[in-house]
């Protein structure tokens, strides 16, 4: 069953959004060539804490860590350790909060210094896919509208999009109904309706769609060793429209790949 929020619980939804907003942001700066992927960890579950929330993805389904962090060819779900971040590396940061109560999930691809074109390119068609997925959140369209903007855009561009792993429904848990892929029909699936409230999140291949998990049973790879990108937000669908609900300004800001 799909929950629908109430005013007030989307008002606590953007809260727990903001601070995971400013936590983002501060990673975003923290990836430097030469910085452990674990200093990443523990300055997110630092600055979570230190707001009176809990670091979402710790021990969640037996995630060792706060946050995922996933490097070049690793498309989600990578577990920060020793690894160091290196000079033209896009790094995938993934991590969610809970605070009084009510979850926010955030995620972006962020490239260390200069980077290739063709990884600056792949980074900013997938920030696209999620802006363009964003502007279908609406009232009386469809849930695969959303799908179906994502991969339209990213196989314009000769992309793929992953297929085994999806967006999802959010609010007092962080998985709830529906489920939301990055693929399909326009015009199909349930309708979007004032109170919904998505984890939209397109994980974009530059070469084939298919994926494989490390031995570590977490990490998600690109099956031919091609770049991947990832970005993500949490969106209430409102009766004026999608409302951004980890941006302070409730609407998703484009910036430049590099």
């Amino acid at each position: 069953m799909i929950s629908l929020k109430t005013d007030h619980e989307i008002e606590m939804m953007a809260r727990a959004g903001r601070l995971l907003e400013s936590v983002v942001e501060e990673l975003r700066e923290a990836c430097r060539p030469g910085v452990r992927t674990i200093e990443l960890d523990r300055l997110a579950e630092r600055r979570i804490r230190a707001a009176g929330a809990r670091p979402g993805f710790l021990g969640y389904q037996g995630f060792p860590n706060s946050i995922c962090v996933s490097i070049n060819d690793e498309a989600v779900h990578g577990i920060p350790g020793r690894r160091r971040i290196q000079e033209g590396d896009i790094v995938s940061l993934d991590l969610g909060l809970v605070l009084d109560g009510f979850w926010a999930d955030m995620g972006c691809t962020v490239p260390v210094g200069a980077v290739s074109p063709e990884a600056e390119r792949l980074v900013r068609v997938t920030e696209e896919c999620l802006a363009l997925g964003i502007e279908q959140a609406r009232p009386g369209n469809r849930l695969y509208d959303i799908s179906a903007a994502v991969q339209r855009h990213a196989e314009r561009h000769g992309y793929s999009v992953i297929r085994q792993f999806v967006g999802h429904g959010i609010g007092r848990h962080m998985h709830e109904e529906p489920q939301l892929p990055n693929f399909g029909q326009p015009g199909t699936g349930p309708e979007l309706k004032p109170g919904m409230t998505l984890a939209i999140e397109p994980m974009i291949n530059q070469g084939g769609p298919e994926v494989y998990v490390k031995p570590d049973g977490w990490t998600v790879c690109t099956s031919d060793g091609s770049l991947s990108a990832y970005f993500e937000h949490t969106v209430a669908v409102t009766r004026h429209g999608p409302r951004v609900l980890t941006s302070s300004t409730g609407s998703m800001r484009m910036r430049a790949a590099v």
